[in-house]
């Protein structure tokens, strides 16, 4: 179990997670901050020089992920990360890889007022670095707004808040405690799907508004947008699979078996293994039907596109598959791909 401990810069958060320890039996401290300080020895400058914060690195949110899960099996019992989480895709995809290694996420903001977040900026520690000051402190105003707008957006429906402006970190640990004993901060709803540890079977299947635009959706679980679909379970014929998950992740009810249009070999690209990945022609539905049951619980987003934005939306092997599916349906026939590529006998 973890239990997340998320909150603006100059919440509080490590000094409420170090008490926090003290009060959750079996319980240890990890710092996701350990991870951001070890990159510039991991990554070239150039690299570095292309982000703003660390978060935005990919690197930085798997090696969380895998600390954490390794951290976990060694250590047991519960962790305790004090750590900012402001945008939406980077918790899902966090939340969504622990989920996947079936460690559940307590998810606690703390929330002081903001006038006083705004005097413990002023009065937080800095680098004794020259300008140290100015930057560290300039850097937790600049993200008061983001924090604002994010809790608005998406954070206090998701975690369980605990306002902080009149308490003590000890006292914040208590009342953090106790949320997580009385089940106040619930375990995060977001789907278990377990990582895969050898090549999978994945079915898609495309589905068309009046103006034949495609349906892609934006998971929970995982970052980025997808054809609806999902792994084929064990003994699971591939369209009723995909039939399946359109029905899971949108409520959307196909009859019948949809035709093939697509089987597209995906090599393996480590950490991935890869595996067969079919797409179905699902056919044309009414747009305004379709807008009363999305987004599911397991969606974030959805939207209908032209081949043209999907391919500003779909990573380049997804477009691919998706751009020899869209010929085949035009053709009347089913294309055998390798890593994207027609292979023509």
């Amino acid at each position: 179990m973890i239990v997340w401990i998320n909150g603006a810069f100059g919440a509080g958060k490590t000094s409420a997670a170090r008490e926090l320890i003290e009060l959750i039996p079996n319980s240890t401290l990890f710092d996701p901050e350990v991870i951001g300080g070890t990159l510039p020895h991991l990554l070239p400058p150039k690299r570095l020089d292309e982000v703003n914060d660390y978060q935005d690195l990919p690197i930085w949110r798997r090696l969380v992920i895998d600390t954490a899960a390794a951290m976990h099996a060694e250590v047991g019992g519960v962790l305790v990360v004090p750590m900012t989480l402001l945008r939406q895709e980077y918790r899902d995809e966090i939340f969504g890889g622990l989920a996947a290694r079936r460690i559940s996420v307590h998810h606690v903001l703390l929330a002081p007022d903001e006038t006083i977040l705004r005097e413990r900026i002023s009065g937080r520690p800095v680098p004794p670095e020259p300008d140290g000051d100015l930057r560290v402190r300039q850097w937790a105003f600049d993200h008061v707004e983001p924090y604002r707008a994010a809790r608005a957006e998406w954070i206090d429906g998701d975690a369980h808040v605990v306002d902080t402006s009149v308490l003590t970190p000890f006292e914040t640990a208590e009342r953090v405690a106790e949320a997580v004993r009385s089940g106040a901060a619930p375990v995060c709803d977001i789907v278990q799907t377990p990582e895969p540890t050898a090549e999978t079977l994945a079915a898609g299947v495309l589905l068309f508004d009046e103006q034949d635009r495609v349906l892609l959706v934006d998971p929970t679980y995982k970052p980025g947008w997808e054809f609806p679909g999902g792994v084929v379970e064990p003994g699971e014929a591939p369209a009723r699979a995909g039939v399946r998950e359109v029905a899971e992740e949108t409520g959307i009810q196909l009859t019948g078996t949809p035709p093939l249009l697509v089987a597209d070999w995906e090599p393996p690209n480590p950490p991935g293994y890869g595996g067969m990945r079919f797409l179905f022609d699902g056919g044309r539905l009414d747009s305004g039907a379709v807008s009363m049951l999305l987004p599911g619980p397991e969606l974030r987003d959805w939207r209908f596109v032209t081949e043209q934005e999907a391919a500003d939306l779909l990573p380049a092997v997804r477009y691919e598959r998706l751009r020899w599916a869209l010929r085949a349906r035009e053709r009347g026939a089913t294309l055998y791909l390798e890593a994207g590529v027609p292979i023509r006998g």
